[in-house]
């Protein structure tokens, strides 16, 4: 990453949830922290998210999940950075995640977990943290 490019964060909603607020609040507050933010908007598929990531060449996905189906949904987009040979874009889960799924996440391989009431800025420091940049 050059020393003045700015960490490129896609905020996606995928599955059928329809509710953005959160999505909003950590896309605009992420931007507002200076980091380049592209948001997909709601319902994408995983495919769409990750044809989405790898055409904007984005650092980072925020994958915003209050449905229930964080689990089926990130799997899904797991593997397909990984069929795109993408799977150095860090992922990051934010949502209604219940505790004992957040393992199984961690597992999967996605970088940081995110519940309702986590304050932009440990989420801004910890993709700092795991990207390095100026952002």
């Amino acid at each position: 990453m050059g020393q003045d490019s700015k960490i490129r964060v896609l905020v996606a909603k995928p599955g059928l949830d329809g509710h953005e607020r959160g999505a909003h609040v950590v896309a605009y507050g992420l931007r507002d922290e200076g980091f380049e933010v592209i948001y997909t908007g709601l319902r994408q598929t995983p495919e769409q998210i990750v044809s989405a990531a790898v055409q904007e060449d984005v650092d980072v996905i925020g994958l915003s999940i209050l449905s229930g189906a964080h689990l089926t949904l990130t799997k899904k987009v797991m593997a397909g950075l990984k069929a795109k040979g993408a799977n150095d874009i860090l992922v990051t889960v934010g949502g209604v995640i219940p505790e004992e799924d957040k393992k199984t996440l961690e597992e999967m391989g996605v970088g940081g977990v995110f519940t309702s009431g986590s304050k932009i800025k440990d989420i801004a420091a910890f993709i700092r943290t795991k990207i390095g940049g100026n952002a």
